[in-house]
């Protein structure tokens, strides 16, 4: 996660133990943290060639793009993770980004 407000509302709620929602962060008029490439390829643990790979073959999570910055909303890579997720373990081990490793595309 990257910026000021984001190290900032980090901080805060880790030393009040709490959690803030998105609806929590509109109501308090708080802007969504957003994550660089770097952040999420950092969290995932894979190179950001992978997740530039990812968005032009439209597997990776939707992202806002200013100038020639990529930066994602914390809650739609919640939402993509989601949908990454099988069914049950190994059910879909043909699908989504599992194909990319098929056709050497995985990075």
């Amino acid at each position: 996660m990257t910026g000021v407000v984001a190290g900032w509302l980090d901080g805060f709620t880790h030393l009040c133990g709490m959690s803030i929602s998105q609806d929590d962060t509109m109501r308090l008029g708080l802007l969504e943290p957003l994550w660089s490439v770097g952040d999420l390829a950092a969290y995932l643990g894979v190179p950001v060639a992978t997740i530039y790979d990812w968005r032009s073959n439209g597997k990776g999570p939707v992202a806002h793009r200013f100038g020639k910055h990529v930066k994602f909303a914390v809650s739609d890579i919640q939402t993509w993770l989601a949908a990454q997720r099988e069914t049950r373990p190994g059910a879909d081990r043909h699908s989504g980004a599992d194909q990319a490793v098929q056709g050497g595309g995985w990075r």
